[in-house]
Formats: C-alpha cells, sequence, structure tokens
C-alpha cells in the first residue's frame, strides 16, 4: 500500500473531511444536536463558521476546488480550531499543484561533517540528526546508546510501532504514537512525493492497525520540544526534556538534543549510560 492508495488524489479534501470530523459542534460554541449522523461537525456548519458557501465548501471537500485563497484557507482553520502546524500544513495544501508531477528519485540524505564532530564534542548530552522519515541519519555515542538495542534502534516511527521492545521502551506509549505520528504528517506534507515516505507509510499502514488509525485523523505537529520518558534496558527508567532544532544546511533534517534534569535520578542514569558505553 503507497501513500497515493492512502491519500487519494485529492489531499485537500481528505484533510478537511477528516479535521471536521474531530470536532464537536459543543467545542466552537453551537448547540449540540441531540441525534447527529456524522462524526464531528457537519460540511454546513464548518461552512458557516468559515464564512462560505456550502456549495463551495462541499466542492474542496470533494477535490472540485483545489486553491481556496489564503483569507479562505486563515478561515477553515479558524472554523477547525486548527493548531499552528496544521494551519501551516493546510496552507500548503491549498498551494499544492493539482497536476500530478513525476515521482523524484530517491534522495540520498546526508550529515555535514561538521555537524557531526559538534556531536562528538557534547560527550554528556544525547544528541541525534533525524531524517525527513524520522530515520537515525547520525548520532554522537551517547545518542547510539540512548536508542540502541532495539531492532529498529535507527528509525524512530518503526521503533514506535513495529519494534517489539517499542512499547516497552515508551512508558507513555500512547502519546509518543499520536507526536510520532503527527511529526511523520508534517513531514508528508513538506514533502508528499518522497518515495521512501511512501514506502514507509504503507509498511506501517499494512502491519500497525494503530499507525493506520493515527495516519487517518491527520494530526500534525512538528518536532520542538517535549519532555519524554524512556525505559532503558540498561540504565532503566529516565526522563529528558529534548530541543529539535531544524539544520539550515540540510532542508528535512532536525537536530534532536536531551538533557534531564541537574540533579535528579535521570542525569545519574545518563552518566552511568556515558560510562557503560564508553
Amino acid at each position: 500500500m503507497e501513500l497515493q492508495a492512502i491519500e487519494t488524489g485529492n489531499p485537500l479534501g481528505q484533510f478537511l473531511r477528516a479535521r471536521r470530523e474531530l470536532v464537536g459542534p459543543e467545542d466552537l460554541g453551537l448547540p449540540a444536536a441531540t441525534r447527529r449522523r456524522v462524526a464531528g461537525l457537519r460540511r454546513e456548519e464548518v461552512a458557516q463558521l468559515a464564512g462560505v458557501s456550502i456549495d463551495y465548501y462541499v466542492r474542496m471537500e470533494q477535490g472540485r476546488e483545489r486553491h481556496p485563497s489564503p483569507q479562505v484557507v486563515d478561515a477553515l482553520a479558524r472554523a477547525l480550531a486548527l493548531e499552528e502546524d496544521a494551519t501551516a500544513h493546510l496552507h500548503r495544501l491549498a498551494r499544492r499543484p493539482s497536476s500530478r508531477r513525476r515521482r523524484p528519485a530517491a534522495r540520498r540524505e546526508e550529515v555535514g561533517p561538521g555537524l557531526v564532530r559538534m556531536m562528538a564534542a557534547w560527550p554528556h548530552t544525547p544528541a541525534v540528526v533525524l531524517g525527513r522519515r524520522l530515520t537515525v541519519l547520525a548520532a554522537n555515542p551517547l545518542g547510539r546508546a540512548l536508542f540502541g538495542g532495539h531492532e529498529h534502534s535507527g528509525d524512530l516511527v518503526r521503533l514506535v510501532f513495529l519494534d517489539p521492545d517499542g512499547r516497552d521502551f515508551y512508558p507513555d506509549w500512547d502519546l509518543a504514537a499520536r507526536n510520532t505520528v503527527a511529526a511523520l504528517r508534517a513531514a508528508a506534507g513538506a514533502d508528499p512525493d518522497d518515495p521512501g515516505l511512501i514506502e514507509a507509510v504503507g509498511e506501517l499502514s499494512l502491519k500497525s492497525e494503530t499507525f493506520r488509525r493515527l495516519w487517518a485523523r491527520h494530526d500534525i505537529r512538528q518536532k520542538t520540544h517535549e519532555t519524554k520518558r524512556f525505559r532503558h534496558p540498561l540504565v532503566g527508567e529516565l526522563t529528558l526534556h529534548y530541543e529539535s532544532l531544524t539544520v539550515n544546511g540540510a532542508p528535512g533534517q532536525q537536530l534532536v538534543v536531551y538533557h534531564a534534569d541537574p540533579g535528579s535520578p535521570s542525569q545519574d542514569a545518563l552518566s552511568l549510560l556515558g560510562s557503560l558505553t564508553a
């Protein structure tokens, strides 16, 4: 199953429909009907909230209108209560060319040697560089140790959904799963014709019902910063904060740096992990 098989040829309409079904009328101050034949908002409710005609909104969902103006996109985002990342994604969909482009050849993702040397100079700080599909392109020794020992250590999406250790490694697995899919969705919006991404989404959709369900929600969330718990096979549980920084010289790459609270058990566990893998 490929990404096109999941998305079909109407990504704007699919996004609008998926997000509409996730918003209840009571979330936006509308009267909640006792009986509703559809999940979430009705089409006419979205049209009313966005200030467009119902016919125009229906054409967008059906793919007969693919390029609404930026003003209409902003109005739709407000009507659907979209967050910043999802709003930016909706703008990208509205600007996307209608004609299918020839699928490009797979592009090799390489990490600059200067960035690799910089990470190596942080012996007490786990750091990894992630690619467009959340694969680990490079890591310093402590970063490799943090994610090491799993079948899919080099692929954070497959680590969550396909690895036998995934649910144990991420104690807050449901949250990790939602955020991972939302981050992959953001990457898909920026480069929807990436052959590797199409292949990955197809495999994950076939092998994981949870991934398939979360992918259908069309949640969009860039990796920025978060506090995450890990259960490491060597040093036990760690609570780490991370910051994700874009690599300006390599579009699509992210430098993710982890750290523990000073003096915390997690900092002690990181120090132990460093000594065990030195």
